[in-house]
């Protein structure tokens, strides 16, 4: 029987209100929280390390606002004056929101997409005349970087978060029947802690979490985002309701999403023949 989770994020600051909350009233489950890493901007000094010049860059690609507070930081830490004309690309409405707590906020510069890839890179190609600063986190999912290289997009990556773990001195594996990993950086915390002979069934968020954990040797009994499960919490909830039901829940495999890569395949064709056009029309 199913009776305690753990959950990889911070405490909710009103349970009443977290998605996870309606969860345990609804199978009798117990929930703690305890994230199992922390994201710290990079120093200076790893930011020159990485050779990168930010003036050089027209535009700066933002999927977290950790990195909005490291670009900013080490901005003002190097003496650079970020231009007026610089522009933002975010990944959502929340990051692009956050950076009105360094710069004045005004649709002309700052730009976000809906929080997924495709929206995303839709985005970038809108903007593909740029040349940008992808800011990342390490580690981070090579999918944009490796599809902006597959699209001659010009850009930059550029690390400026890591993720450590966090002390787990306190945490009791054995007290869970179900983890709830939200990235690759706390599968990676969590097998530097635990055996993986020592980890209950696993539930993961995001592909390259799935992935990590499955490579890893964890087991993976539920994942997310899905048509079905949108979310951690109806992942868990739909999990539990199986095993209530006494059904047998077989591990959790990689799909490819082959509409992703179909839309990647279309933008390359795209991008080509308007290369192709341009090129015809200057030799005229």
């Amino acid at each position: 029987m199913l009776k305690k989770v753990l959950v990889s994020q911070p405490r909710p600051a009103v349970i009443e209100k977290s998605p996870f909350y309606e969860l345990s009233t609804k199978h009798k489950v117990e929930v703690d929280y305890k994230p199992l890493i922390k994201v710290v901007g990079v120093t200076l000094k790893e930011f020159r390390a990485q050779r990168i010049e930010i003036l050089d860059h027209t535009a700066v690609i933002f999927t977290s606002r950790t990195t909005v507070d490291s670009f900013f930081k080490i901005c003002e830490e190097a003496r650079i004056t970020v231009p007026e004309s610089m522009k933002y690309i975010c990944n959502t409405e929340a990051v692009a929101l956050y950076l009105q707590k360094y710069i004045v906020y005004r649709k002309r510069k700052i730009s976000f997409a809906d929080g997924t890839f495709t929206n995303l890179l839709e985005l970038i190609i809108k903007h593909k005349s740029e040349n940008f600063l992808l800011a990342l986190s390490e580690p981070h999912k090579p999918e944009l970087p490796d599809t902006l290289t597959k699209l001659k997009i010009s850009f930059d990556p550029v690390i400026l978060a890591r993720s450590v773990a966090a002390d787990m001195s306190d945490v009791k594996m054995s007290d869970y029947d179900m983890v709830a990993l939200y990235s690759p950086s706390d599968v990676k915390s969590i097998i530097g802690t635990f055996a993986v002979e020592q980890l209950p069934v696993v539930a993961t968020f995001g592909e390259s979490t799935l992935r990590a954990a499955i490579e890893a040797g964890m087991k993976v009994k539920a994942s997310a985002p899905s048509p079905e499960a949108p979310s951690m919490a109806k992942a868990l909830d739909l999990y539990i309701a199986k095993v209530r039901r006494g059904e047998d829940v077989a591990e959790v495999e990689i799909k490819v999403d082959d509409a992703k890569e179909e839309f990647i395949r279309t933008q390359q064709t795209k991008l080509a023949k308007r290369s192709r056009s341009r090129s015809v029309a200057e030799k005229k």
